[in-house]
């Protein structure tokens, strides 16, 4: 069994059961093998859920290197949309809900560090900037417990409109 199924797994308990039902013996069964298999990648529940937010970093670096953009920003911002749109944010809410220990969010602690100053100084107007992708943030939110918050056409006039922000 690879860590990617056993994360998966965990992610699918936790939405579906919540944090407290998320435990190595649940996340087996679901993942349908031993708790030693299970062990073996992962040694305790904390482990299993830097795991989880490691990964969720990791899965968005990569959506915004994807983006065929001019600037970080608008990068940013795509990848952000790109996430609203497929849902994938519920993966979000349900990882970061696990974590009840402060330590276990570090590694999401840096990556919004790290998010938000990148490329700022290559930017024709940090000010704006700054501005879009703490829109990108509002967004993640309200779409995380919300849904269906917004409709296709209301995420594309967002997307335009925070596009129309930035210079070029």
């Amino acid at each position: 069994m690879r860590r990617d199924e056993l994360l998966n797994a965990a992610e699918a308990l936790l939405a579906e059961q919540g944090a407290p039902c998320l435990t190595l013996a649940a996340v087996a069964e679901r993942a349908g093998v031993s708790k030693g298999g299970l062990l073996y990648h992962f040694n305790t529940k904390e482990a299993l859920i830097k795991g989880l937010i490691e990964r969720l970093v990791r899965d968005f670096d990569e959506l915004v290197a994807a983006q065929d953009e001019p600037s970080y920003t608008r990068a940013y911002l795509a990848a952000t949309f790109a996430a609203v749109r497929s849902g994938s944010l519920r993966r979000w809410a349900v990882a970061t809900g696990a974590a009840g220990d402060p330590e276990l969010l570090a590694p999401l602690r840096e990556a919004m560090a790290r998010w938000h100053r990148e490329g700022l100084a290559d930017e024709p107007d940090p000010m704006a900037a700054r501005i879009v992708r703490l829109a990108c943030e509002g967004l993640w939110e309200v779409a995380t417990h919300d849904p269906g918050f917004y409709d296709e056409g209301q995420y594309e006039e967002l997307y335009q409109r925070l596009c129309g922000l930035l210079p070029g």
